[in-house]
């Protein structure tokens, strides 16, 4: 070999060492492939730490699955194995190691019923009440012969004059009058005292031309109610014709008052709600009232809607124009409840991170409704005794995208196990627990009655108005909004519901 070697041109060396060179590498390469695959895909396996790897997926594209390991088409880097099992595999989630969860700072609060009262403050402006309000008119024209010295804003009383008018019409007619009269003709009288009435002459007048014999042609305008002068435009010397308004008188007890509610708040507002104010001009005290009027339009530029009170105002200590800071106590109602730090607003849809037992965490979607408190109410997608994240939700959450585990729906509200379901297995054993309360109806509709009640210490519950599920309009016929009953109710998982109802006999 070594002399065949020699034997060889010294081009003809160079093309065979070259060659050798080649088969050498090729030979080596093969040699550490075999040895670093002895097994396969589940070497692949092994070298990631899983038992058995599902599938490969890119973590900023966690939605798009690969077969095989490698570089991730979308972004420069290896792809992740998913390992079966694994922290998102099943309904559990992301999980962390327990020793780990006070590191992250994560804490836990039971989802539970309670009763929401979200006071809402606003502000408002005190006013005349528009339902007690008086126009001034002639009932006939004339000159003006008189005023009283009346301004506008003065207060005035019922009865009081305003002005003196001179009446020319009143003049012949009163003349012909009581030249009938004097003939003794009734049905010629009557038509005649009709004449007069028609053109605008009051009875009392008419009756005092009758007894005394004398025409009378001037009128005094007075006062029809009592209140504030809020238009004043009769001066003495004017002509005036039939049906001018020479006044305009306003009322303000009760007084009207007038807040500013966000559109945002305009569900906690309705008719019949008490309201409380506070004015500077009276610091220390509160005055109470009741909405009267929801108005019907919103403010463009402040995106407001006017609610309108009535305040008793005794001794008129109440000006219209002073500013009030007011109080909307809503409606109470029993409802779920969680910490507010524990909801997630996206902008597409709000969220809350659930714990499960086995030390998991999913994130579900849920529908909230008010706030108050630190506390919000949610109206579904979460059940009682169910465990939500209250700090630390939002590394989670984006751990949980990051992951691609799917958000569980409102309608996927699992069963939790806790007391309440409990209490409802009862309904076909023993029975849940029954309490009695008294009180007034305040609303009625198919399934549902909305009850004023007073205390149930056995809850541990204040006097609060909140609205009781029912069996149905048969159970509810023949009552009606104001009756005082008294009811027994039972506490379900959504909510209380009505056992038996009686209307007190009065």
């Amino acid at each position: 070999m070594r002399a065949a070697f020699q034997r060889l041109t010294p081009r003809q060396r160079s093309y065979a060492a070259a060659a050798a060179i080649t088969l050498t590498s090729l030979a080596a390469g093969y040699g550490l492939s075999m040895l670093g695959e002895p097994g396969g895909d589940s070497d692949a396996a092994a070298d990631t730490g899983c038992e058995e790897v599902l599938y490969w997926y890119d973590p900023m594209v966690p939605d798009q699955r690969f077969d095989e390991p490698g570089k991730s088409p979308f972004m420069d880097m290896q792809l992740v194995a998913k390992c079966a099992g694994g922290e998102t595999e099943g309904v559990q989630g992301v999980t962390i190691d327990p020793t780990m969860v006070q590191n992250f700072g994560i804490r836990t609060a039971e989802v539970e019923y309670g009763v929401l009262e979200p006071d809402t403050s606003v502000t408002g402006t005190l006013a005349y009440n528009g339902s007690d309000m008086a126009i001034v008119q002639p009932r006939a024209g004339g000159y003006v012969q008189r005023t009283y010295g009346h301004a506008p804003q003065d207060l005035i009383a019922r009865g009081a004059p305003i002005a003196d008018l001179l009446v020319p019409e009143w003049g012949g007619a009163q003349n012909e009058f009581l030249a009938v009269a004097a003939t003794g003709d009734e049905a010629l009288t009557r038509a005649a005292r009709e004449r007069l009435r028609l053109l605008g002459m009051p009875d009392a007048n008419i009756s005092s031309v009758a007894r005394s014999g004398r025409p009378q042609s001037t009128i005094t305008v007075t006062a029809p109610q009592s209140g504030a002068i809020t238009a004043l435009g009769v001066r003495p010397g004017m002509t005036v014709a039939a049906g001018q308004t020479l006044a305009e008188i306003s009322g303000y007890s009760p007084i009207w008052l007038e807040a500013a509610v966000p559109e945002t708040l305009a569900g906690s507002a309705r008719v019949g709600q008490p309201v409380s104010a506070t004015l500077t001009a009276f610091p220390g005290e509160r005055f109470a009232g009741r909405i009267i009027a929801i108005l019907p339009s919103a403010q463009e530029a402040s995106r407001t809607i006017t609610v309108r009170a009535a305040m008793p105002n005794p001794g008129l200590r109440l000006k219209p124009g002073m500013f009030a800071q007011v109080t909307l106590a809503p409606e109470r109602r029993q409802a779920l409840l969680v910490p507010s730090e524990a909801v997630i607003r996206t902008g597409e849809r709000t969220l809350v991170m659930i714990a499960h037992d086995g030390g998991g965490y999913r994130p579900a979607e849920v529908r909230i409704g008010r706030e108050a408190g630190g506390r919000t109410e949610v109206l579904a997608g979460l059940a009682a005794g169910e465990e939500v994240v209250t700090s630390g939700q939002f590394l989670l959450d984006s751990e949980a995208s990051l992951a691609g585990i799917d958000v569980r729906a409102i309608d996927e509200v699992p069963s939790t196990g806790n007391a309440s379901d409990a209490s409802d297995a009862q309904d076909d054993a023993d029975g849940p627990r029954t309490y009695q309360a008294s009180g007034t109806i305040e609303r009625i509709t198919a399934r549902s009655v909305t009850l004023r009640h007073g205390p149930v210490p056995a809850l541990e519950w204040p006097a609060m108005t909140m609205a009781f599920a029912s069996a149905g309009p048969a159970q509810l016929r023949g009552l009606q909004r104001g009756d005082q009953v008294t009811f027994a109710f039972v506490q379900a998982s959504t909510g209380p519901r009505i056992v038996s109802i009686r209307k007190l006999a009065r």
